[in-house]
């Protein structure tokens, strides 16, 4: 604790502008004295009464907590303060200017507590083997004890853990201490830190021997300077003005020019680290500004939609584990049916809370790519929540671990669906995102095989639990790498502005009203409305998948497992499907065809029995596949700078998902398996109101039918202008605006470079 402590203080030093940077330093500083006094706590007071603790023998009456599994049960808080404290800086470090050498030098430095969590992990590796030495012992029915696995011999069995806890305390120490090591490294190895192959780098390091004498007046010719001269560049130490040095500038100012000629060409030609260099060309066009992601053509976003899609296969892995994972619990912890049904109901409870407050907050204030990794972020913490909840064998543990889980991927799809969506030509919006969708359903198909095969294969009791909590591990580590890549990489964005000149290009259609309210307002909420439904049902229907088939077919050879990985399969190739017939069908019309099919296959679900049966609950989840993507996609249709609210609400709708499998419950018990599926055929016919709606009404059908390229207005041939001609008029208006002429003249050649200019 005290050691991470000192290293985010020293992080709070880092950099006094950057305000975000502060407050997860901060969040962090704060989460990790919080956990540490609390096993401090625990350590003193675990025996009641207190003393029991610090006796050779406890005295039979006394009651204790076992520490080890307290200790076991807190790795997932060390993990994930050492990886925030190793990642924290690194947007900071990279984005300074500093010659190549020392650039490289200086991450390398800030990356040594990737040795501090190694070392964490190792430790944790050998506390988790005293636990399981423990619950060996506590089941041990003989009188002989071995003196490797004596019950309260604690020093002896996590000896092995307490030695690399001692590794894992001093790795921190060296950690805290390198970034310290600049001056020492500077004055002994003096080349490390120069490198003569970068033109840029002209440091040098003896300043007292080769200044010249002009450049040891430095106080009397900065302290006059003003803000904006060159020279004020400098750090504020080396101004003059009686301030000391900031830790960063210590750590990434360059070391003394050699004369004054060099330090006023360096300073003259280095831009701030807080300036962006403009590049404004024709005093009103940014050549080289990146496109907004509405105005990508299809092979432009091929890119980023594909690098977003990751994340869809991400949350599709995600639930399938937990499917698998949760059944192996309940059956480990004898849980009863209805805490089953908590359990999913936790993870789909956190869509209603995940998207209308954290996504909502980062969503619309910093954008897509800060949601991505906000929602990793969170959805690792969850994985790694789910290392206490085997050790603990706890129900509440598990139910928290179910909603931080499905909290990250929530926040997630409030961001990834309207990418996926908005990133391209509109009018394939419904075929992106069902190709992406079709991803995430390939995720559920894996995750369960893989889960049911090889990592949870030999789960039958509480250590062979701890056990799977590697793979846990894995995948928080893997999140993470993914938010630190996600942070790099060129995510194109999408402001409210563009959103609104996207629905501009429609403005006849969207502007439409129905009984005084505009149809696009209408539009999105009966798509919520929907959206709720359609996800409740989907999710009872998966809830009871087992169960139907054992119900239908008694004595049939093929184990439900093996039919539902047919019917996820089934899921996924629906939705590939769904955007090859989009390219030739209205999408209104597919959502029709795809929700009557869903209310025609689980009425009939209701009533026939054997190879039928199955044959219907498989076919109820090939008409669910493509409902989710048409749903979001057309419900965004106009919106406007209202997308990214539209986006959150729709997406706090798929905690219908949490609600339905509930209400069917009680009505299986009371009047079976097969009758309660009226539940999912009353929620599929009052989600079906919604394609009516939308075939239906003329307004909303026109707002919600994507118009296709070829069917766009185009200019006649002899009013086109050439790509040089446009340049010609942009070049001519700025010369008169020069000149003073009226606005009236330049707006004239503003409008005819704009007609014709393409997107």
């Amino acid at each position: 604790m005290a050691t991470k402590t000192s290293i985010l203080i020293f992080y709070l030093t880092l950099s006094r502008n950057q305000q975000i940077f502060r407050w997860m330093t901060l969040a962090n500083l704060i989460a990790v004295n919080a956990a540490g006094l609390a096993l401090t706590l625990l350590n003193i007071f675990q025996c009641s009464p207190v003393g029991a603790a610090f006796t050779e023998a406890a005295p039979p009456t006394a009651i204790c907590i076992d520490i080890v599994t307290i200790y076991l049960s807190s790795a997932p808080v060390n993990i994930i303060t050492d990886l925030a404290i190793l990642f924290l800086p690194m947007p900071i470090l990279t984005a300074m200017h500093l010659p190549r050498r020392q650039h490289i030098i200086l991450i390398l430095t800030f990356s040594f507590g990737a040795f501090a969590t190694a070392v964490d992990v190792v430790r944790i590796s050998y506390l988790q083997s005293a636990f399981e030495i423990r619950l060996q012992e506590v089941g041990r029915q003989d009188a002989t004890v071995s003196r490797i696995s004596e019950q309260d011999d604690f020093s002896w069995y996590a000896s092995l853990s307490f030695m690399w806890s001692a590794i894992e305390v001093h790795t921190g120490i060296i950690c805290a201490c390198v970034p310290a090591l600049k001056p020492l490294a500077a004055r002994i190895v003096p080349s490390i830190l120069r490198d003569t192959s970068d033109p840029n780098d002209n440091s040098q390091h003896d300043y007292d021997k080769s200044s010249p004498p002009e450049l040891k007046n430095t106080p009397n010719i900065t302290g006059q300077l003003s803000p904006g001269s060159p020279l004020g560049l400098l750090p504020k130490a080396l101004q003059g003005n009686g301030e000391d040095m900031d830790m960063m500038d210590f750590l990434t100012t360059p070391e003394t020019p050699r004369s004054a000629k060099n330090m006023q060409t360096k300073i003259t030609n280095t831009p701030s680290r807080s300036e962006k260099p403009s590049i404004a060309y024709l005093d009103f066009y940014n050549m080289k500004e990146k496109k907004p992601m509405t105005e990508l053509s299809n092979k432009e976003s091929l890119v980023p939609v594909a690098l977003v899609t990751i994340l869809f296969f991400m949350w599709g892995f995600a639930y399938g584990l937990l499917d698998v994972l949760n059944s192996q619990f309940q059956v480990v912890a004898s849980t009863t049916p209805g805490q089953g049904l908590g359990l999913h109901a936790a993870y789909y409870g956190a869509y209603f809370v995940g998207p209308l407050t954290v996504g909502r907050f980062v969503f619309l204030r910093w954008g897509f790519k800060a949601t991505f990794i906000t929602g990793l972020c969170i959805y690792g913490a969850g994985t790694l929540v789910f290392w206490p909840s085997g050790v603990l064998t706890s129900f509440p543990a598990f139910l928290v671990s179910n909603f931080l889980v499905g909290f990250g991927v929530s926040i997630l799809e409030v961001a990834a669906n309207p990418f996926v969506a908005l990133c391209g030509p509109s009018e394939y919006a419904e075929t992106r995102l069902n190709l992406s969708q079709g991803v995430q359903a390939v995720g559920t198909v894996a995750a369960p095989l893989l889960a049911q095969k090889v990592l949870f294969k030999n789960v039958l009791n509480a250590p062979s639990l701890v056990d799977v909590q590697w793979a846990y591990l894995g995948i928080a580590l893997f999140d993470v790498i993914l938010a630190v890549v996600f942070y790099y990489l060129p995510i194109p964005e999408g402001s409210d502005g563009d959103f609104d000149e996207m629905a501009e290009k429609r403005h006849s259609t969207n502007s439409r009203k129905l009984f005084n309210v505009p149809v696009v307002y209408i539009t999105l909420g009966l798509g919520i409305i929907s959206m709720w439904c359609y996800v409740g049902a989907q999710e009872a229907v998966a809830g009871v998948f087992d169960d139907y088939i054992d119900a239908v077919s008694p004595k049939s050879v093929v184990e439900p497992f093996n039919y539902s990985v047919v019917g996820h399969t089934v899921f996924a190739i629906g939705r590939f499907l769904c955007a090859l017939v989009e390219v030739f069908f209205k999408p209104s019309h597919i959502l029709l065809f795809l929700s009557i099919g869903m209310i025609v296959t689980s009425a009939l679900a209701m009533s026939l029995v054997g190879s039928a049966g199955i044959a219907m609950i498989v076919l109820c989840q090939f008409f669910e596949s493509g409902i989710f993507p048409l749903l979001f996609a057309i419900s965004l249709r106009g919106l406007g700078s209202h997308t990214k609210t539209g986006s959150i609400y729709l997406t706090a709708a798929i905690s219908g998902g949490a609600i339905l499998p509930v209400v069917m419950y009680p009505v299986t018990n009371a009047l079976g398996l097969q009758y309660s599926f009226c539940v999912i055929v009353a929620a599929s016919v009052f989600g079906t109101i919604y394609p009516f709606y939308l075939i239906l009404v003329p307004a909303a059908r026109e707002q919600i039918n994507p118009v296709r390229s070829q069917q766009q207005p185009t200019l006649p041939e002899d009013k086109r202008v050439s790509p040089y001609r446009k340049a010609s008029l942009m070049f001519s208006a700025v010369a008169k605006r020069r000149k003073g002429n009226d606005d009236s003249c330049t707006a004239e050649h503003f409008e005819g470079a704009k007609e014709t200019w393409p997107g």
